[in-house]
């Protein structure tokens, strides 16, 4: 079954909305807000991370009450898709508003999910330690004149699954695989730790370079914590492979949940996270970037990293790499 689509949001007293949200952010409180004053539909929330929703939506099967599912990073998307927990749906609004690289189409029957915001796989480096044209790709990373000097978080990670995934679409599997020892190979440290960690650890000088989302680099910029302003002051950060493919994006991002009972309003709460004002909230309140185009920001921190190319990679096609993905890191050793 697929579903219709109306830019229409006309109220609708005593519609309710199911949302499972990965997100937990205090700007999406002005965001369900604005939802419900404009179309009279509340919204009722479960909150957690990415592996707990997907755990009660499995558990809860057939009989889940969830009518929209948000997560965070494609890895994970593309999980809650393989194991059947999306309605295809078929939605104009989202087709015009949404680039045709950052959603998963299914097959006649429309669109899986959705990109709702964007964040990059940059590079943070130790000004004393390092020279930023020695590390300005992802392929860089795993030079030997690196050895010992690049700090990463696991392996097993949908951040890492994700940006592998991009690199066996941009690289081929046999260069990635020898990416992927050049890495393990080049560890200042055995992976470990978050993003903030691998931004701590370059700043000390146990490593000379790691990876991190973009959005991490941008809370530490708009701290007023002394030992912020500390560390940012021995870092450098770049866009990698601006002149080789662009930086790897990934999404947080949602679609309509197989069993929804109120499908209809999983629709238009989609449509509306592609208005222009959902998605200054939704980038915003987690320093990332708007996913549809000529939408603006006024963030200092994001205008301070400066502008960047990005990669034309599929977020479906880096899903569905996946487990070549982890298959090519456990081989190398990678944990």
């Amino acid at each position: 079954m697929t579903l219709g689509s109306s830019p229409n949001h006309a109220a609708e007293p005593n519609a309710v909305l199911n949302l499972y949200s990965a997100r937990h952010y205090q700007t999406d409180e002005a965001l369900y807000a604005n939802f419900t004053k404009s179309t009279g539909i509340k919204i009722n929330r479960i909150e957690a991370d990415d592996n707990a929703l997907l755990e009660r939506l499995n558990s809860e099967g057939a009989k889940s009450p969830a009518d929209v599912i948000l997560l965070v990073d494609a890895a994970r998307l593309w999980r809650a898709q393989v194991n059947g927990m999306f309605k295809p749906i078929q939605s104009k609004v989202l087709d015009q508003r949404i680039p045709a690289n950052l959603r998963a189409k299914a097959d006649a029957d429309g669109t899986t999910w959705f990109g709702f915001s964007t964040r990059a796989r940059i590079m943070v480096y130790n000004k004393d330690r390092i020279k930023p044209d020695d590390v300005n790709t992802y392929e860089k990373l795993a030079d030997p004149i690196n050895k010992g000097k690049v700090c990463t978080r696991s392996g097993s990670h949908p951040y890492m699954l994700s940006l592998v995934g991009a690199l066996i679409e941009r690289d081929g599997t046999a260069a990635t695989e020898k990416w992927a020892k050049g890495m393990v190979a080049n560890m200042a440290r055995a992976p470990k730790g978050g993003d903030t960690d691998q931004i701590r650890a370059v700043a000390s000088g146990e490593c000379a370079v790691a990876l991190t989302n973009s959005y991490y680099l941008a809370r530490l910029m708009r701290s007023t914590k002394p030992e912020d302003i500390a560390a940012l002051a021995k870092l450098g950060h770049i866009w990698p492979n601006q002149n080789a493919g662009g930086v790897h994006i990934n999404i947080s991002g949602g679609g309509v949940a197989k069993n929804a009972p109120n499908p209809q309003a999983a629709v238009k709460f989609l449509e509306y996270l592609a208005s222009d004002a959902a998605q200054i909230y939704l980038a915003d309140g987690n320093n990332e970037w708007p996913v549809v185009p000529g939408v603006k920001l006024d963030n200092p921190a994001l205008k301070a990293l400066g502008p960047y190319q990005v990669e034309k990679v599929s977020v479906a096609a880096i899903g569905r790499n996946q487990v070549a993905a982890q298959r090519i890191l456990d081989q190398a050793g990678y944990r």
